[in-house]
C-alpha cells in the first residue's frame, strides 16, 4: 500500500524530521561529553518540561516571547520577506516597555502594563518599518537592512538604559513597578513545586491571541490576501493593482510589532528580570527563526513550535543535574535549534519526489494515467 502525502503532510513531516535529526545530534554530543550520563541527560531534555508543574510553568513563560518572535518572522515570510531583524525589534520594544514600567508609575491599575505593551508594539513596528522603507523605496535587501538595525538597536538600547533606567548593582535595567507586571491570573499558584513558584503568567494567553489574530489577518481578510499575493509574485500583484511598496512597509511594521510585543511580554512578566547591558543580540529574536521554520510559518503551528523550543530550553537547565557543563548544554540546544533549518532541505526533497515525472512503465501499468487521446 502506497502512502500519498499532500503538501501539508510533506511540510509537517519535514519539521518532525528536523526535530528528530536535531535530537540525534544532541545525543551524540552527550555521548562524546559524558557517555555514562548521556542517556539520563538526554531523557532530561525530553521530559524535564513535564517533570513538574513548576517546570511546565517555566515552559509557558519561555514560550511566550518565542511565539511572538516566531510570529514576527513567520508573518514576514508569508509576505515574501525574511525578517532577520526580530532581535533588534524585540529589544527596542522591550526597552520602551521597561522604561514605561519604571518611570510611568503614576499610571493607575492595569492601564500601566497595557500602555507599556502597546508602546512596545509601536516601537517594534517603527523599528521594523526602517528595513521595510529601505526595501520598498530603494530596493535594499531586507536581510542586510535588518542586520544593521539589529546592532543599532542593541547598542542604542544599551546606551539608553545606562542613561535612564540603569541598575548599576545588577548591570541591568531597573525592575518595573508592580502595576506594570502582567497579571498572573493565579497561574503562579497552579504551576509551582512546593513553595517554589514558576514565572508563568497570562502573557502566554496574549501570545496565543496574537497568533489567532495574525492567522485571521492572513487567511480571512482581503488585506492579508494582498500581502501574500505580493509575497508569491510581486509582478503579478502589481499588475492586479496592489500597491507593492505599501505592502512591504506594512508587512515589516506588523512583523516588528509582534517582536516588540514579545520583548514586553518577557520583561513585564513579573520574574524580576531586567534587560542586561551586554553587547550581544537578543537570543529570543534569533530563536524566532527556527520557531517559524518548524511551525511552517503558520501562526497556529508557531504556537506549538514555540512551546517545543521552550521545552528544550527547560530540559537544558535541568540537565546540569547529571554533571554536564553549562557550555555543553548551550551547544546541544544550539545544534537542535539550528538543525531546524534542515526542515527546508527535507521539505524540498519530499516536494521533488512528489513532482517526480511518471515513467513509461508506470503508464503501462496504469492506463488511467494516460491522456484521453492515448487510451
Amino acid at each position: 500500500m502506497k502512502i500519498k502525502l499532500n503538501s501539508s503532510g510533506i511540510n509537517a513531516l519535514s519539521s518532525v524530521t528536523a526535530v528528530l535529526v536535531g535530537l540525534l545530534a544532541g545525543f551524540i554530543i552527550l555521548l562524546i561529553s559524558n557517555a555514562s550520563q548521556a542517556l539520563f541527560g538526554f531523557l532530561a531534555i525530553l521530559t524535564s518540561g513535564f517533570s513538574s508543574l513548576r517546570d511546565l510553568g517555566q515552559v509557558l513563560y519561555f514560550a511566550t516571547p518565542l511565539i511572538m518572535t516566531g510570529l514576527s518572522v513567520g508573518f514576514a515570510s508569508k509576505t515574501g520577506l525574511f525578517n532577520i531583524g526580530a532581535a533588534g525589534q524585540f529589544i527596542v520594544g522591550a526597552y520602551v516597555a521597561v522604561f514605561i514600567g519604571v518611570r510611568w508609575d503614576f499610571l493607575p491599575g492595569h492601564s500601566h502594563w497595557i500602555i507599556a505593551l502597546l508602546a512596545a508594539m509601536l516601537a517594534g513596528a517603527l523599528w521594523g518599518t526602517i528595513p521595510g522603507l529601505f526595501k520598498a523605496l530603494f530596493n535594499v535587501n531586507e536581510v542586510i537592512a535588518c542586520i544593521m538595525t539589529n546592532y543599532i538597536g542593541t547598542y542604542l538600547v544599551n546606551f539608553l538604559i545606562t542613561r535612564t533606567i540603569f541598575d548599576s548593582l545588577r548591570n541591568q535595567s531597573m525592575r518595573v513597578a508592580q502595576t506594570a507586571v502582567i497579571p498572573k491570573m493565579g497561574m503562579d499558584n497552579i504551576f509551582k513545586e512546593g513553595f517554589i513558584t514558576s514565572s508563568a503568567n497570562s502573557g502566554i494567553f496574549i501570545a496565543v491571541l496574537f497568533a489567532v489574530f495574525i492567522y485571521i489577518i492572513l487567511e480571512k481578510t482581503s488585506f492579508g490576501y494582498e500581502l501574500k499575493a505580493c509575497g508569491f509574485n510581486r509582478e503579478a500583484a502589481r499588475y492586479a493593482g496592489i500597491d507593492e511598496k505599501r505592502s512591504i512597509i506594512l508587512s515589516m511594521a506588523i512583523a516588528g510589532a509582534m517582536a516588540g510585543a514579545g520583548g514586553a511580554l518577557l520583561y513585564l512578566g513579573g520574574a524580576g528580570r531586567g534587560i542586561t547591558v551586554v553587547d550581544i543580540l537578543a537570543q529570543e529574536g534569533f530563536l524566532g527563526i527556527p520557531v517559524a521554520l518548524l511551525g511552517l510559518n503558520n501562526p497556529l503551528g508557531i504556537i506549538f513550535s514555540g512551546l517545543l523550543i521552550a521545552h528544550l530550553n527547560v530540559g537544558g537547565f535541568n540537565m546540569q543535574l547529571y554533571a554536564f557543563a553549562p557550555q555543553v548544554i548551550e551547544i546541544i540546544i544550539g545544534v537542535i535549534i539550528y538543525f531546524s533549518a534542515f526542515a527546508l532541505l527535507v521539505r524540498n526533497f519530499f516536494n521533488s519526489l512528489k513532482k517526480r515525472p511518471v515513467n513509461s512503465a508506470e503508464l503501462e501499468g496504469n492506463p488511467r494515467s494516460l491522456p484521453p487521446e492515448e487510451k
